[in-house]
């Protein structure tokens, strides 16, 4: 074999991947979050990627591998949009005002038919595997203790009732959040404003 014919194919070897890992995880989000982990083929994901099964399994190992990465995607970017709301709130109270408003948008169009991965992930919580089901219950927890930070924020700053238990309010906006997921999946919020005002009356 001559030179040029071994340079090529060290070449052809090293050659980068011909797609973006992140846009193909972002892809797969997509189709898990509107079928589930269980329901969401490994066609389907192919036919979303635009890459056949071999490429997956190659790049992301398996179809369980795929979901870790794409779930950490979805909780990273959420948090980060999330955080960039609450900058809008001056107290405890309107921040979790942006909360619930950034619920609510989830909820709406498109992207509410498209479902929570969280809360998707929640219903299928029996069928995962440890591993799996440990990750969904973190963020669920996660959720949780954010908005019991919010609720003692608005405590300290006056504009959450100081007799309020946030603990069980915590427990309330929890539900209420994750409700608003599943009704964002068949229709949207007549309301949303209205939303917003009814649920803080919670912590007046």
């Amino acid at each position: 074999m001559n030179a040029s014919v071994t340079q090529n194919t060290t070449k052809e070897r090293g050659r980068p991947r011909e797609f973006d890992p992140e846009l193909a995880v972002d892809k797969a989000m997509l189709v898990f979050r509107q079928k589930g982990y269980h329901a969401a083929s490994v066609a389907d994901l192919s036919e979303a990627m635009n890459l056949t099964a071999g490429s997956i399994y190659k790049a992301f190992k398996d179809k369980r591998s795929l979901f870790l990465r794409a779930f950490e995607r979805y909780i990273s970017v959420r948090n980060a949009d999330l955080r960039q709301r609450m900058e809008n709130g001056a107290d405890g109270r309107e921040r979790l005002a942006e909360v619930l408003k950034f619920y609510l948008e989830s909820a709406h169009g498109v992207e509410g038919r498209r479902g929570c991965l969280v809360v998707g992930s929640a219903t299928e919580l029996q069928v995962l595997d440890d591993e799996l089901a440990a990750l969904v219950q973190q963020a669920i927890t996660r959720n949780k203790t954010h908005l019991l930070s919010l609720l003692s924020q608005g405590q300290q700053d006056g504009s959450v009732s100081a007799g309020l238990n946030i603990e069980t309010a915590a427990d309330v906006l929890l539900s209420l959040l994750f409700g608003l997921r599943v009704v964002g999946k068949v229709g949207n919020i007549a309301d949303p404003e209205a939303v917003v005002a009814m649920v803080l009356k919670i912590v007046d």
